[in-house]
């Protein structure tokens, strides 16, 4: 289905609708922005808001979705959209910054804390449409925080090291609330100051109750296709044709990637406390052996799964009689984990879907989001990376 686009000419008098489309100017400079157009406020950086610091009517957050050392998140599954502030270099103490972004994440999620909702901002968000132009697509109207995050998890200062030098910038988690449109004539109440009388319903209530309404947007299809498994960029790619690299000429050869793929799982998920290889000439149909907690503090259980490896290039796919392998080796009440450089083929795929077993499947793409995520930003980084094993 082909996304709404709202031509740049009519923006002014637009109403917000998810995943639309809002063309920008083809003049040549800054007023070609559709943002500042839309929805009244400046026309660069990631944080525009409407108002004063001390008297925000509301704030967009835009993302570009390119920047690795900062990788923005939208998780269509759970309604959130993961944003990192505005203080991307060492020098700046983390909250002098020209635009005053972290400061406004800060001063948001204090009263988001204090249970003083009145005074937090809604947030806009918009992210850069693909190509070259300045069209943007509007994703959702956001609040700071989520049902199922802590308040010490919601907002965090995180550490960099750039040249040597150390900085600090924040990693903020917010709501996409369930609201299809938002009315033009909702953001012109807001633009005077008044925000409740054509707002809408989902903000209210949490304005009112703090109860989130996340728009959740579950995949229609629970199996990926072989190019949804794969590199989508080229720093994706040769992520991966240096880890197969890297491992091809290592001594120990495949053994060492088994190792190397039980430390992604437990990047992958901080549940996972133990994963442990085992030997190379007696592994049973398994890689390794985990375990993973369900659970808080004393009151938890744990539950085993076996881990199974395979370096194969990107070219290269792994069929049925290599997740069969696994799955055949699956006790009652384990689950498994099958982690591959490359894909799985659809048929594959497909069967284990359909057929219920509990595999996990963590291909190409999601071997190189993961350590760009987790702050391995460069080739030189991902090298440093690769030598511990």
């Amino acid at each position: 289905m082909t996304a709404k686009l709202f031509k740049f000419e009519d923006l002014e008098c637009a109403d917000l609708v998810i995943d639309a489309i809002y063309e920008g100017g083809n003049s040549g400079n800054a007023g070609d922005d559709p943002i500042s157009k839309l929805m009244g406020c400046g026309n660069q950086g990631g944080f525009r808001q409407k108002g004063t610091l001390g008297d925000l009517k509301y704030c967009v957050l835009y993302s570009e979705m390119s920047n690795n050392e900062w990788p923005d998140e939208l998780n269509s599954e759970r309604g959130q959209f993961i944003y990192f502030g505005d203080n991307k270099k060492a020098g700046h103490e983390l909250h002098d910054t020209s635009k005053k972004g972290n400061l406004i994440l800060k001063n948001s999620f204090d009263n988001l804390h204090s249970l003083q909702r009145d005074k937090v901002p809604p947030f806009f968000i918009f992210t850069k449409v693909g190509g070259a132009g300045r069209s943007v697509v509007f994703r959702g109207l956001a609040v700071p925080g989520a049902a199922n995050i802590s308040q010490t998890d919601d907002l965090v200062a995180i550490w960099k090291s750039v040249d040597g030098n150390r900085f600090q910038n924040y990693r903020a988690i917010f709501t996409i609330l369930n609201e299809s449109v938002i009315k033009r004539s909702w953001i012109s109440e807001l633009q005077s100051g008044s925000a409740t009388r054509n707002a809408p319903d989902s903000y209210l209530k949490w304005l009112k109750t703090s109860k989130y309404l996340p728009l959740l947007a579950p995949p229609a299809v629970s199996y990926r296709t072989p190019e949804q498994q794969l590199p989508q960029t080229s720093q994706e790619k040769k992520y991966i044709e240096l880890i197969k690299d890297y491992f091809s000429k290592h001594k120990d050869g495949e053994y060492a990637f088994e190792k190397c793929a039980s430390t992604i799982a437990q990047m992958m998920d901080k549940n996972i406390i133990s994963c442990d290889n085992t030997r190379p000439w007696r592994d049973g149909g398994r890689d390794a052996i985990g375990v993973y907690r369900i659970g808080l503090g004393q009151a938890y259980t744990d539950v085993e799964f076996a881990l199974e490896a395979k370096c194969y290039k990107l070219t290269s796919s792994c069929g049925v009689k290599e997740t069969s392998r696994l799955i055949s080796r699956l006790r009652h009440r384990q689950f498994g984990i099958f982690i591959t450089t490359s894909y799985v083929a659809l048929q594959a795929y497909k069967e284990i879907i359909e057929d219920g077993h509990p595999l996990l499947i963590i291909s190409a793409i999601d071997i190189s989001q993961l350590l760009i995520s987790k702050g391995i930003a460069d080739v030189s980084m991902l090298d440093q990376w690769l030598s511990q094993f």
